[in-house]
């Protein structure tokens, strides 16, 4: 073969690389792997440029096709550091102890790891049931000296703040020099989930690099802790600097406004998610609108918003039946229940905890018998604890109180004390003085100390002129040192 051969082979090997590679930076065409995979095996070109399939791995790991990034370990001769990185880095999304393996090979060929190496292999530890590997993997990262590069660092405080352990991230974040926002956000949200908010908001203060993000994490936070006017202050503030909430801003906010009762500044934020077209685009937020409103009471809003989300999902439909319910308005519920049917809408096990509380409220009992049966053998939905209950309450408040029983007794599961007070209080309000002795029998040992258990028995007797009987209960409540309750209330304070 000539030179002018030669040549001409070079600049086509050359210009079949830069044409893989100009594919594998197009997002749409990464998901042609295999075919151009291929093409690069029938060219040959994974010999002339090794590092191909590197390039390919990286493309796998950025669409998440890890079984694709591992084969292209076994087409390579002799594969190198960054086709093991990028394997493990594809790898590193799913919980499996395959980076791990791959870890050890690549050590077993010789090679060193770096810390592209490091943050993906920490990444997957975090996804695993228990923090051994993360510590052993942090202590190879600390041998290597790799500890200190931002990438290890971000992931080892996010594997630690993972599983609970912000001692040790607070360590690696007080040594980093450098800390961005992600960092920030990382130590915030892990002191959240161990409820130590004001170590939270502490440093939620000291970070200027606040992003939405870190807002939400704040936000959510205080949310989770049912710190409900801590929430709508920092969402105030948030608005007033002027950082734009987004749709989790907005799924995060607006229980709290249905919670506190708050529609007013549930409205304020409906104007904005209108304006910012995020209760179009976002169901999550045309769902929390119309629970919102649903819990304020505003059933027209709620309904109108209802009628006019473009798109409806299952929990959209439940949202729209359960407000209905909750707010007296059962029949109407079911009525939404057939025209979700009607529209081919898969109802699911909330659905029939909304609608059996349709019939609660609406006391329905025969309805409510025909649809619990559906659930189980129309729709094949095993019934849980919710649905059970719902069916105790439904017959306890149209006094069947003795069918309440047995249906208690048939549970494939343990009753829970919520279905067994519910019963109880049934009982109050038909009188029945038997059923009320065999359910608080039963509560006595679920939870011995709730002293409105014996209250109801004890005012039981009482309204059936059985004073003794009465007398006995009190006494036996002073004698396990048993006290009443006193009365709270919540109100809103500051208009929140």
């Amino acid at each position: 073969m000539s030179s002018n051969d030669d040549n001409y082979n070079v600049g086509y090997n050359e210009a079949e690389r830069r044409y893989v590679l100009r594919l594998l930076n197009d997002r749409a065409s990464r998901h042609l792997l295999p075919e151009i995979l291929t093409h690069v095996l029938r060219c040959g070109l994974h010999l002339s440029f090794p590092s191909l399939l590197s390039d390919l791995a990286a493309a796998a790991a950025s669409i998440r096709r890890p079984v694709f990034a591992r084969c292209l370990l076994l087409i390579s001769s002799i594969p190198d550091l960054s086709l093991f990185n990028a394997t493990i880095k594809s790898l590193s999304f799913f919980p499996s102890d395959e980076p791990f393996r791959l870890f050890s090979l690549l050590r077993s060929a010789g090679l060193r790891p770096d810390r592209q190496t490091f943050a993906p292999l920490l990444k997957s530890c975090s996804l695993l049931p228990s923090l051994h590997p993360g510590s052993a993997v942090h202590a190879s990262a600390v041998v290597g000296g790799f500890e200190s590069h931002a990438a290890v660092s971000i992931q080892l405080v996010e594997l630690y703040a993972h599983f609970g352990r912000m001692e040790d991230a607070q360590k690696v974040f007080d040594a980093m020099p450098h800390r961005e926002t992600v960092v920030w956000n990382l130590m915030i949200n892990g002191f959240c989930k161990r409820n130590e908010l004001d170590t939270a908001l502490r440093l939620f203060r000291q970070t200027n690099e606040r992003n939405v993000v870190t807002w939400n994490t704040m936000l959510a936070g205080f949310a989770r802790a049912g710190r409900d006017v801590k929430v709508v202050e920092l969402f105030l503030e948030m608005w007033d600097l002027g950082v734009e909430p987004d749709d989790a801003t907005v799924v995060t906010v607006l229980p709290v406004c249905a919670r506190t009762g708050n529609s007013e500044l549930g409205r304020r934020i409906h104007n904005y998610a209108e304006n910012k077209d995020l209760s179009r685009t976002a169901i999550n937020v045309g769902n929390s609108l119309v629970d919102m409103y649903c819990k304020c009471a505003d059933l027209e809003s709620a309904r109108l918003f209802f009628d006019e989300m473009p798109r409806k999902n299952v929990v959209s439909w439940n949202t729209m039946i359960n407000g209905l319910a909750v707010n007296g308005c059962g029949r109407m519920g079911l009525q939404l229940f057939d025209e979700m049917l009607c529209r081919g809408i898969e109802p699911n096990a909330s659905t029939f905890v909304s609608v059996l509380g349709c019939c609660n409220h609406a006391g329905l009992v025969e309805t409510g018998r025909e649809l619990f049966q559906a659930m189980k053998v129309k729709y094949k939905i095993k019934p849980g604890a919710e649905h059970y209950g719902c069916m105790v309450d439904l017959l306890g408040r149209c006094g069947r109180t003795r069918e309440a029983l047995e249906l208690i007794k048939e549970m494939p599961l343990r009753p829970n004390a919520a279905i067994w007070g519910s019963l109880l209080s049934a009982c109050r309000n038909s009188g029945d003085i038997e059923v009320a002795e065999a359910a608080v029998k039963v509560l006595m040992d679920l939870e011995p100390e709730n002293s409105g258990n014996f209250v109801l028995l004890a005012n039981l007797y009482a309204d059936a002129g059985r004073w003794q009987d009465a007398e006995k209960i009190w006494s036996k409540m002073r004698g396990m040192r048993i006290w009443k309750n006193t009365a709270q209330s919540a109100i809103e304070f500051g208009g929140y």
